[in-house]
């Protein structure tokens, strides 16, 4: 009974990494969301910045309005591209923080199944302990009725 004991220590240690694990992962999908949502607004609005351009271009614009979007499109570009590698980042670590979960569920299952197996053990002691005993009581009941 007592390796029943260090392995539930062990099983609910193994628990609570797994929980903490799953807590960074769900940190980590939820930067990922978030960061993809910022690139694709983004985007959304360099789309809309360069469809106004066109607009104007063809409607014909001062050269400072065209300098002053052109601006604006290039510093939206920089800030795409900021958010494109804060999206890779922030993908890259759900990756590896899935892994690691992925990792932790396998080793917690692994004593999850020791607990199981052990519990088997003990009841199947325990029957077998209960059957010898009833054998038992059989024979001395036998042998106190062929005293009679």
């Amino acid at each position: 009974m007592m390796t029943t004991f260090r392995l539930q220590k062990i099983w609910a240690m193994k628990e609570k990494e797994k929980q903490a694990a799953l807590g960074e992962y769900e940190a980590a999908v939820r930067k990922f969301e978030q960061a993809a949502e910022t690139l694709y607004r983004l985007l959304k609005e360099k789309e809309r910045g360069e469809a106004a351009r066109d607009e104007q271009l063809r409607a014909g614009l001062p050269i400072g309005a065209i300098r002053h979007m052109l601006h604006y499109l290039a510093n939206m570009e920089r800030t795409i591209d900021h958010y494109q590698l804060v999206v890779m980042q922030a993908r890259e670590q759900m990756q590896r923080r899935q892994r690691r979960l992925v990792e932790l569920n396998i080793e917690a299952k692994k004593y999850e199944k020791m607990h199981e197996r052990a519990q088997q053990w003990a009841k199947q002691l325990e029957k077998e302990a209960e059957r010898r005993f009833f054998d038992e009581m059989a024979i001395q009941r036998f042998a106190r009725q062929g005293e009679l």
